[in-house]
């Protein structure tokens, strides 16, 4: 079913290092060299060279660990080479192709993120704990504190109840579960509609309102710091809370933009202006009408509604157009969008502004019968000026000027064959909309809506260059668990 390569290119060499097996070892490193051979590892990788490169790193960093137990080789996947499918990234479109390739001799899918780092021994002596011919669902669980609007309200009464996994520190499928799933995918095709939450709708469609497995917690499933003295006791653990690959890009390399409209000037403008804007050298405020005291460029774009489609196409002329070809950055948010352009510009020192990169949290649309996937305009997009290039190159626009913005630019990279890049650091919602744990191992770039919160405080707290701010010439500190 799957044409990807097991070993990633430079690693077949690792199977002819030679393997010192004791007399008294040899049995218990044969035994464990045909449990690993049971686990696939599924990396849920992307396609730009800087994640690409990150998950090859871990996938070698596994078929050395499993040179050193003896010569059986476990089957590593990189997600993003699973390229038939468009919506690959969501997993479950791949079930019938896991069930055919491995429903009959592995015993587990172990997926895992790029910064998911394992220690493998640790690993098959915590799945050795679950019997692999039963229906299992592994991960370190999360669950809503309070019903979120990211997941429609589900578990209104006591949201509490439900539980989904913590990419970040891997999660398990059993093979009998996983061919289990691919059965009922084959009678029930995945409806054609959003993914928000990926790990959330995971779950509840494994749950299967109450007739599926709920997800096992597994405590050795951590998201810990590698260093950290809990590290001891997790077969997995995390690397990374913010990237950083070298010096951040300077200020002048980030020109941002800002979408607003008349409406809002009043209120939602002073709150960019107490918090993040002091962060942008360069930066433009986009409206229906030209407010000198702010200032704002009417671009000439009636507001709509809803959909900001023309307005954001607008955008993408002026920055080409406007601005220094040698700004390489162009960032879109909405007047009520909360960012850190001082971490984001830690971020943008991982990427080459001369591949076309857009770059934010990724959502899908019918991606179970062949959509597409997009950035969720909320949390802000991220497009390097050759993203920006190639789009405006082509003939893709808005079917209507009052078209979800986000969406459309979605459709169109995916038909310009240019992969949508996820950050979960970008966020769509306020945060407290998202687990606690969850937010715990993120540092993290921006959020979104000013709904029942008072914004310059969730600034301050979450994204403010210092843990501390000042305001009205005061330092003021918050407490995250406050928010």
């Amino acid at each position: 079913a799957f044409s990807v390569s097991v070993v990633s290119e430079g690693a077949e060499d690792l199977t002819e290092l030679p393997v010192l097996q004791k007399s008294g070892k040899s049995k218990t490193i044969s035994k464990i060299g045909r449990e690993l051979k049971g686990i696939v590892f599924v990396i849920q990788s992307q396609s730009n060279s800087f994640h690409s490169k990150r998950a090859e790193d871990l996938k070698r960093d596994i078929l050395k660990q499993a040179v050193d137990l003896g010569k059986e080789l476990p089957t590593v996947l990189l997600i993003h080479q699973i390229d038939r499918h468009e919506g690959a990234w969501t997993i479950l479109p791949l079930m019938t192709d896991f069930s055919v390739s491995y429903g009959r001799n592995a015993s587990w899918i172990f997926f895992c993120e790029e910064d998911t780092r394992i220690q493998v021994v640790k690993l098959l002596e915590t799945l050795r704990r679950f019997d692999k011919s039963k229906e299992w669902f592994l991960g370190k669980a999360l669950y809503d504190e309070e019903s979120t609007i990211i997941h429609h309200y589900a578990f209104a009464e006591n949201p509490t109840v439900f539980k989904f996994p913590d990419f970040a520190a891997g999660w398990a499928l059993s093979i009998p579960l996983v061919n289990k799933l691919a059965k009922k995918l084959k009678s029930e095709p995945l409806k054609s509609d959003f993914t928000i939450d990926l790990k959330h709708e995971i779950a509840l469609y494994i749950w299967q309102k109450g007739e599926g497995p709920h997800l096992t917690p597994v405590p050795e499933f951590c998201t810990d710091d590698v260093n950290s003295y809990k590290a001891d006791d997790c077969a997995t653990t995390f690397s990374n809370f913010l990237p950083l690959c070298g010096e951040p890009v300077n200020k002048e390399d980030v020109f941002v933009a800002v979408k607003t409209c008349r409406k809002f000037h009043g209120d939602r403008i002073p709150v960019v202006k107490q918090t993040w804007e002091r962060e942008a050298a360069l930066i433009e405020y986009y409206s229906d009408y030209a407010d000198i005291s702010i200032p704002t460029v009417d671009l000439g774009i009636p507001n709509t509604d809803r959909g900001h489609c023309g307005k954001t196409f607008a955008i993408l002329e002026r920055f080409l157009n406007h601005t220094s070809p040698r700004t390489p950055w162009l960032v879109v948010v909405d007047d009520d969008t909360l960012i850190s352009i001082f971490r984001l510009r830690k971020l943008l020192s991982c990427y080459d502004p001369n591949e076309p990169v857009f770059l934010g949290e990724r959502y899908g649309y019918g991606l179970g019968t062949g959509g597409y996937s997009y950035i969720t305009g909320g949390g802000g997009m991220v497009f390097s000026r050759t993203a920006v290039q190639k789009l405006l190159a082509s003939k893709c626009r808005c079917y209507s000027m009052d078209a979800p913005d986000d969406m459309v630019l979605g459709m169109c990279f995916s038909g310009l064959g240019i992969p949508i890049t996820h950050s979960p650091l970008f966020h769509q919602a306020r945060p407290m909309d998202y687990p606690k744990d969850y937010l715990s191992h993120q540092i993290p770039v921006s959020f979104h809506k000013h709904w029942n919160i008072d914004p310059v405080k969730v600034y301050f707290t979450w994204l403010a260059p210092n843990t501390e701010g000042s305001r009205n010439g005061k330092k003021v500190g918050y407490n995250r668990e406050d928010l």
